[in-house]
């Protein structure tokens, strides 16, 4: 069945945000004077539950921790890494050639709309997308809903669709869903087990968006 269709995820996939916000925690965690395991954050990387998953980490270490007040500072320490960032090398030209064969594209993110949008913005990203699926209005990956909700906005079967992820979290998420899933791993997530993928890139740079197309 040809291909009509593509799907990517944000966070770490079209923009490695995830460094930024892996670096800002691990900042937060030496501040009250202990580590992040990053093991810790494998764990939940790609889903809704980073940030309750490391308050309680830090609150075992410090307790009493007030979560409220790490929020302000955290932000901001992400929002200045993420200052000069620009989509993953390749990024763009998937896009381009994505719409030079007239393919529907969404992207499926368990982050919310508030943090999501704004980036896609910024990044100049925005306007080759149809629809835009995130975690504040549906289930956050490794469900299904994202993925299933992308199809539907763009009228797309599941058997036409390529979904793009960085983690396995959001390889599990597109599977469940039917898609076939293209696993592009960044800095962080290199080492983790993509087992479940269809293919595994090691950068958008590494092959043609045409070699993955089906006619």
């Amino acid at each position: 069945m040809p291909t009509r269709a593509l799907v990517f995820d944000f966070d770490g996939t079209l923009a490695d945000t995830e460094s930024a916000v892996l670096q800002a925690w691990q900042a937060i965690f030496r501040e009250h004077g202990t580590e992040l395991p990053l093991d810790a954050w494998y764990a939940v990387i790609g889903t809704q539950r980073t940030t309750p998953a490391m308050v309680t980490l830090l609150g075992e270490h410090v307790p009493g921790i007030d979560p409220d007040a790490l929020r302000p500072g955290l932000r901001a320490h992400v929002l200045r890494l993420l200052e000069d960032l620009g989509p993953r090398d390749g990024v763009r030209g998937y896009l381009e050639t994505a719409r030079e064969h007239g393919l529907k594209l969404a992207v499926a993110s368990s982050s919310s709309g508030a943090w999501v949008n704004p980036h896609l913005e910024r990044l100049g990203l925005d306007h080759y997308f149809d629809a835009v699926l995130t975690g504040d209005l549906h289930r956050a990956k490794p469900d299904p809903d994202l993925y299933l909700a992308a199809l539907d906005a763009l009228g797309a079967e599941a058997e036409e669709t390529i979904a793009f992820e960085d983690t396995p979290h959001g390889v599990t998420s597109a599977k469940a869903a039917g898609l076939t899933c293209v696993a592009v791993p960044n800095a962080i997530t290199r080492n983790l087990d993509f087992g479940q993928a269809d293919v595994v890139l090691p950068a958008f740079t590494a092959k043609p968006l045409e070699a993955l197309l089906s006619r």
